[in-house]
């Protein structure tokens, strides 16, 4: 009987410490929380994707490292968007229909952003976007959040530039993406609000060829050339045959031209004194520091398009503290991340509005001798 009474305590005392190893909705506590990530992994956005897998791989690790989440481990799974709305909307139902996640880092193009968000508002899943820029992605969903700037701020600090500068008419040469339209849309918004006019010519993303929409906007007589792009190759292209056509024009640039290293340095005399403007980077902030010293560690060099870098590092930390504050409800986990009033990272101190944006805006920038820096225009004029 005694031996009855002992196996029957074993049994319960096993049955209730599995009990305590499962969570509310059924899931085994232990089990570790699957974050999906979308970004362009191959085409010419690659040079964003690529890096920026790696920042958020690295921040994960770095979270597991201390302990995870409540104990509980990251488990990153990678999907390639391919900077358009068709492959981004195939990874965002591979993720959720699939691999079960509930938390997405992405899209990073705003194409993807844009595809994804009713995969995502279907099936009640976060998305999290440290890139994603277009002006069409503001209060576009409950669940959508980003802490990278609208461009809307770049379109209207590059506007008033242009007016500041008694440019009256601007044009445009612009790739069909939601990006690219998002700065034009904005700048043409501030410019015409000036009594000033702009000009367009659009292309699509695989054409090569840009004479002819050069030549048309040259005969326009534009004071100045405004490159709106997504990729910095797509700018490259451009610049080689603005070159060959001889066309000497001021010119401004979207912020991936003036943010890729390599670009303006190889393409230093076709760029010089290019304006752009830039949602900037604080070299002196000890956690922007922290991090790139924790890149190279691991990947044996800086980090390009730094100032998307330290968004998408600071995503994985930002969600790490709402699953550690409010549990793994994506609603909860967003309403969190939209209430944030002084969350300190790598890219400083963020705030994001109850409309899912965060609350700051660009620099301008000057590229002068092949280096991007910051414009200050009482210098330019002494």
């Amino acid at each position: 009987m005694g031996k009855i009474i002992g196996w029957v305590l074993v049994a319960v005392l096993i049955i209730w410490g599995g009990y305590t190893l499962i969570s509310d909705d059924g899931t085994s506590t232990d089990e570790p929380i699957k974050i999906g990530f979308i970004g362009p992994l191959s085409g010419d956005a690659a040079v964003y994707g690529e890096p920026g897998r790696d920042v958020v791989a690295l921040a994960v690790a770095r979270v597991n490292a201390e302990g995870g989440v409540d104990g509980r481990m990251l488990e990153l799974l990678v999907e390639d968007g391919q900077c358009n709305g068709k492959d981004a909307t195939s990874a965002m139902q591979k993720l959720v229909n699939v691999d079960g996640v509930k938390f997405v880092i992405g899209g990073f193009c705003s194409s993807e952003s844009l595809a994804i968000v009713p995969v995502g508002e279907e099936a009640g899943v976060l998305m999290f976007s440290p890139g994603s820029s277009s002006p069409d992605l503001t209060g576009i969903s409950d669940l959508f959040v980003r802490n990278f700037p609208s461009d809307a701020t770049q379109g209207s600090v590059l506007a008033e530039l242009a007016n500041n500068k008694g440019w009256t008419k601007a044009a445009f040469v612009q790739e069909q993406t939601d990006a690219a339209l998002g700065i034009r849309n904005a700048f043409t918004e501030n410019f015409e609000a000036l009594g000033r006019e702009v000009v367009a010519e659009v292309f699509p993303t695989e054409n090569t060829d840009f004479r002819t929409a050069l030549t048309k906007l040259r005969s326009e007589e534009p004071d100045v050339l405004f490159i709106s792009v997504q990729t910095p190759a797509v700018a490259e292209r451009i610049l080689i045959q603005l070159t060959d056509l001889g066309w000497e024009v001021p010119l401004i640039a979207a912020d991936v031209v003036s943010g890729a290293v390599d670009l303006v340095e190889a393409n230093a005399e076709a760029l010089e004194g290019t304006f752009a403007a830039e949602f900037g980077i604080d070299p002196e902030n000890e956690k922007f520091q922290n991090f790139i010293e924790a890149y190279k560690a691991e990947y044996g060099e800086e980090p390009p398009f730094q100032s998307y870098a330290q968004t998408e590092w600071d995503s994985v930390f930002m969600l790490a503290d709402a699953l550690e504050e409010v549990g793994e409800d994506p609603e909860s986990v967003a309403k969190w991340l939209r209430e944030v009033d002084d969350w300190q990272g790598a890219s400083g101190n963020v705030v994001i509005g109850d409309n899912g944006d965060r609350v700051s805006g660009h620099v301008l920038k000057i590229i002068t001798d092949g280096k991007t820096e910051i414009y200050s225009p009482e210098e330019s004029e002494e």
